[in-house]
Order: C-alpha cells, then structure tokens, then sequence
C-alpha cells in the first residue's frame, strides 16, 4: 500500500499539479543552479583534503586509480539516480526511492543511514574549512589557540616543541550556524552565494592543475602502486581499494542535488543533468589534481590537512599558496550548504511522511523554508564539528552513504519489474546490468573500510530501529491511513 500511494504522489507531481504554493517549497532551482549545486557539494573535502591523507595512508600515488575506481560506482549509482529523481520528483532523495519500492521500514532505515551522509558529512567538512581557515590567519599573522581549533582530546604538537589538548574547534562550528542562518533565509538567495563560490573554487582547482602540471616531477610516481605493508588496505592493490572506499567521501555531492527535485523548475529535464553533469566535471578534476599533487610532493609528506598548499609552497609559489586557501575555503563552505539543505529536505519528507514531529516540515510564510528543522539540524552539526574528531566522521560518512547506494540502485531494478509500463523521462541504460553493477561496487568499496566502521553502522541503525518502532510507526501516515 505505501508503494501504491507514494508512487501516486511522485507521478501527481511529475504530471505538474505539485508546483509548490504559500505553503510548499518554491520551485526556483533551474538547470545551471543544479549542476553547481552539485559541483559545490563535491569539489571541496576530497580535492582539498582527503586526497593528500589517502595517497600518504593508504594509496600512494595510485590514490589516481582510488578515485578513478570511486567514480566509475558513482557513475552507475548516478544514472540510477537520474533515472529515480525524474520519475518521482519530490523531496527526499534515497528516502523518497526507498519508500516507493521497499515501503516504510525501508524507508525509514535509509533516512536514518543519510544522516551520517548529510549532518555528519556536513560536520567531517567543517573541519577541513577549520584547518585551511587556521592555516590562512596564520600566514597574515593571527594565530588561533589550538585549544579552539581541534576537537575535544585531540594532542597538537606546538611550533616549539610542546603539546595542546584541544577543547572545541570552534571554527567549525560557527560556520555552521552562519550556513544555517542563511539557508533558514531563503534557497534562491543561497543558490546565488553558492554559484559564485563555485565560479572561484573551480577557477583555483583549473589553475593549480595548469601551473602545477610544469612542476611535476615523474620519479614521485614510482612505483606508481607502491608495495603492500603486511596489512589489508596499506598500499599495494587493496591499498587503492581502501584509498577508494575513504575518497567516495568526495563524490556524495551528485546525490545530494535529487533533494532539489520539488525545488526544481523543470524536474524531468533538469535532474538528470544535474546529478550526472556534475559527477562528470568533478570526476574529471579528482582525477587531474590527484596525479599533480602526488607528481610534486613525494606522498609519504602529504599526511597534512592542506595538502594542495604544501604542493604550491613546495615549487615557490607563495602567493598562489594564499589563493588556494581561499579557493579551500568557498569550496568546503559550498560542500557544507548544500549538505546542510539536503539533510532539512529529508527531513521535511519524512515529517510529511509522519515519521518525525510535524515541526519538521513547517515552513517559514516569508521565506519558504522549514526553519526550524534548519536550525534544529545545524545546531546538532556545530555541535558534532566541534567535539568529535574528523578520522571517525569521515569514514561513517562513506559507508552510511554507499548502504544508500545500494538500496538506489536496487529500487530501480524493483520498479522497472513492478512499474514497467509507467514513463520515465530519464531511462537508465543497459538495465538490468547497469543497477547491479552499481550494487556490487559499492559493496566491494564498503568491503575496504575498517571493521570497526562496520561495527558503529550496526550500532547507529540499531537506534534507529528503536526510534521507528518508539515514534514512527505509531505516527506514521500510511497506518493513520489504513486504520
């Protein structure tokens, strides 16, 4: 019954008759807004940050291959996404294709799991902006107490030899309320914000790999898969499985533009373009900054939280150094806006959806979001950016959103047998194979991460067992509705 009624609701809207009111989300979102939506999700933690700390840990210079490897799962998880946001374009992302296919627990499940995609990603990235921001005032001068600018126990050593405990990296935090603040304003108004930082972002990324292609040194690369350590996922072949599984961080982005879908002006045409134009352009960057950083700093060096800076500094570039932080900082800053709005519009389905309190889904009269679940959610990510540290962030943040995944690509395959003769504007190619690939990939990704990642995705869904059996089921609509 919950497919039957979902599916209703999705099909309402493609057919035009959900165009958002003074009580709906507007639809004011075009094409070009998507796709840097997109790009501003993804260009930011894996370019900046994450591909020095997974070529000096786990990949060497084949952290190229990690990302190729990465892209090539995003790519057939994409076109099943693409197929999915234009067939149901509502709010809700994977949330919303679940409970269409596999019905509410399902639903609900997933929804629980994109918490650790969207809040805690937003929160793992916020710290990165901490580090280059850090990194930034220290060049001009003013140099922050490392008390405030690590989490909670984290050691730093000192300039002088000495060593500080960090209390609250509060950097972290306030640029999470400045975000949450102005997506509570307005979406159109933060849509502009984000094109132009991502207009700056891709103008510093397209310049590092064009200057610093004349400065790569070829023996950097040799041997290009360096030799395995005696442990799984320390370099060597497994290595650049692991490398992969940690650097997916870097392309959740495309998926978080499907939550765009009941903002969009014209959702059949313009999701697909965005989710899958924008995993293009950002694949091909990943890939060019990847093979020049590790071709001019040998990788064992590049274990620090700026590592595109380190690579400028190193070939004498001092003033491009300062442009790179900065172009850093709007790209994590974009990352963590659209993260931030895409967690509130899951959210507001499942509020819709009476798996969550109605205060989820109230929207502001004036401004035509739902506030409140704005500032409830960056609140709890400040929080979370502040005291916990990035290592444990990051890694949640991968296999929460590769379960997603799989799940994405398994509802295509459900509706394409139960929902055959239904139109879809956007078909995904070569299904049924397409889907499972894309199963079996992100299951050889979530293979590489650590047991112990394995073992908090286990706990964090237990709880959100007990929350649906506690709140959800009892509230929700479709029971409501069929009692």
């Amino acid at each position: 019954m919950a497919t039957t009624l979902m599916l209703r609701k999705s099909l309402k809207s493609l057919a035009g008759t959900d165009e958002g009111g003074p009580h709906g989300l507007r639809r004011s979102l075009s094409a070009f807004s998507i796709v840097a939506m997109g790009v501003g999700a993804i260009i930011g933690a894996g370019i900046f940050v994450l591909t020095g700390t997974a070529a000096a840990n786990y990949a060497g210079p084949s952290v190229v291959l990690s990302f190729v490897l990465a892209a090539i799962a995003c790519a057939f998880v994409g076109l099943c996404y693409a197929e999915l946001a234009a067939l149901m374009p509502v709010s809700g992302s994977s949330y919303t294709y679940t409970y269409a296919t596999l019905g509410e627990f399902c639903a609900w499940l997933i929804g629980w799991d994109l918490i650790l995609e969207y809040a805690m990603g937003a929160a793992t990235v916020s710290v990165g902006w901490s580090g280059y921001v850090v990194s930034l005032l220290r060049d001009i001068g003013i140099h922050l107490p490392p008390q405030l600018t690590n989490a909670t126990g984290a050691v730093v050593k000192l300039a002088d030899g000495g060593e500080a405990v960090g209390v609250f990296n509060l950097p972290a935090a306030l640029i999470v309320l400045a975000l949450t603040f102005m997506l509570a304003r307005g979406t159109r108004e933060s849509a502009r914000v984000n094109n132009i930082m991502v207009v700056v972002k891709l103008a510093v990324v397209i310049s590092f790999v064009a200057i610093g292609a004349f400065y790569v040194d070829t023996s950097h690369w040799r041997p290009f898969v360096p030799e395995n350590q005696g442990e799984f996922g320390e370099f060597g072949w497994s290595g650049v499985l692991r490398g992969a599984a940690v650097v997916f961080f870097a392309y959740i982005g495309f998926d978080a533009v499907s939550t765009a879908a009941q903002e969009a002006i014209r959702p059949q045409r313009d999701m697909p373009i965005g989710i899958l134009g924008s995993l293009v352009v950002c694949a091909l960057l990943y890939v060019g900054v990847s093979a020049v950083l590790t071709g001019i700093v040998p990788f064992p060096e590049l274990n620090v939280p700026d590592p595109i800076a380190k690579a400028v500094d190193m070939i004498g570039l001092g003033w491009f150094s300062t442009l790179i932080k900065i172009g850093a900082i709007a790209g994590l800053t974009t990352v963590m806006l659209v993260l931030l709005y895409g967690q509130t519009r899951i959210f507001y389905t499942m509020s819709t959806d009476g798996l969550l309190p109605p205060l989820f889904s109230r929207i502001h009269p004036r401004f035509g979001t739902p506030f409140i679940s704005q500032i409830v959610v960056g609140s709890v990510v400040a929080l979370a950016a502040g005291f916990l540290p990035v290592s444990i962030l990051g890694e949640m943040v991968s296999i929460g959103t590769l379960f997603a995944f799989i799940l994405v690509c398994a509802a295509v395959l459900y509706l394409r047998r139960t929902e055959a003769t239904v139109h879809r504007p956007f078909r995904t190619p070569g299904a049924p194979l397409v889907p499972i690939i894309g199963i079996l990939l992100c299951l050889t990704l979530m293979a590489g991460l650590p047991l112990d990642t394995w073992l908090r995705l286990l706990i964090w869904m237990a709880i959100g067992v007990a929350i649906y059996f506690g709140y959800g089921h009892r509230h929700s609509t479709v029971q409501r509705e069929a009692a």
